[in-house]
């Protein structure tokens, strides 16, 4: 009375609609004289990264490519890309190997912050291990950084610590938040912080030690053939996100 397709037949489907798409947006580009983007792009990034550096340039990149349309899925859970039939998802930190293609388009840095009250009031540590002495805002043990903040050593080598505090969250907006009202130090990144340290309401710490950078990656499913609208898609965050001061220019 009721038949219904299995996860697989529903990915298998999704998959052929998408092929039958493509290529009837390739020929309408083509006979409309002349190769254009078209047809849906579909993108996922993390939250928080995503409502400050994914989502402003959306509306942008519509702009150029008008008749290209576009569904962006923010979530900090990793999207399986290719059994979710996404076309392209920005990662931020270390790429694990996988059978996804990944191309590394700006370094991610990490820095300690806090405001120049909270070190005025409690002084300003001057190696990781004088952490233990103040109030770090940190991730809770259900988030990320389960091995803590990372750290270069006097002969390069990364080693990680994880530092106590009176409050933690799963969160890491509530964390900056913390951060900016004085509560302590918070471990964030460049892209998160850079327009606060630039305006003078965060000062970062502990730059001596800050361990080298990870990546921001756009990363896809392993095609032959990519649409050109995941490829001009993917051209137009490298440049982007390569140009200078960029943190600062979409924190605004």
């Amino acid at each position: 009375r009721r038949i219904s397709l299995t996860h697989e037949g529903s990915a298998y489907l999704e998959n052929c609609l998408r092929v039958l798409a493509d290529l009837s947006n390739a020929e309408a580009s083509v006979s409309a004289g002349g190769v254009k983007a078209s047809g849906h792009l579909r993108i996922t990034a993390p939250a928080g990264f995503g409502r400050r550096h994914v989502a402003p340039l959306v509306p942008r990149f519509r702009e150029l490519h008008p008749e290209v349309t576009i569904s962006l899925n923010l979530s900090d859970r990793v999207v399986d890309i290719a059994g979710e039939a996404y076309d392209c998802a920005v990662r931020v930190g270390d790429m694990p190997d996988s059978s996804l293609v990944s191309v590394r388009m700006a370094d991610n840095r990490r820095l300690c912050v806090a405001t120049p009250a909270y070190l005025k009031h409690h002084g300003t540590p001057q190696t990781p291990a004088d952490l233990s002495r103040f109030h770090c805002l940190t991730l809770s043990s259900d988030a990320s950084q389960t091995r803590g903040w990372a750290f270069k050593h006097s002969d390069g080598e990364v080693v990680y610590l994880k530092p106590a505090g009176p409050l933690d969250c799963s969160d890491g907006q509530v964390l900056h938040d913390w951060c900016l009202a004085g509560y302590g130090i918070a471990w964030r990144s460049t892209w998160e912080v850079e327009s606060e340290i630039a305006a003078g309401q965060l000062v970062a710490v502990l730059e001596d030690y800050a361990a080298p950078p990870n990546g921001i990656y756009a990363v896809f499913p392993q095609r032959k053939h990519l649409p050109l609208r995941v490829r001009l898609w993917i051209d137009f965050l490298k440049e982007r996100y390569g140009a200078p001061g960029i943190w600062k220019k979409l924190s605004k």
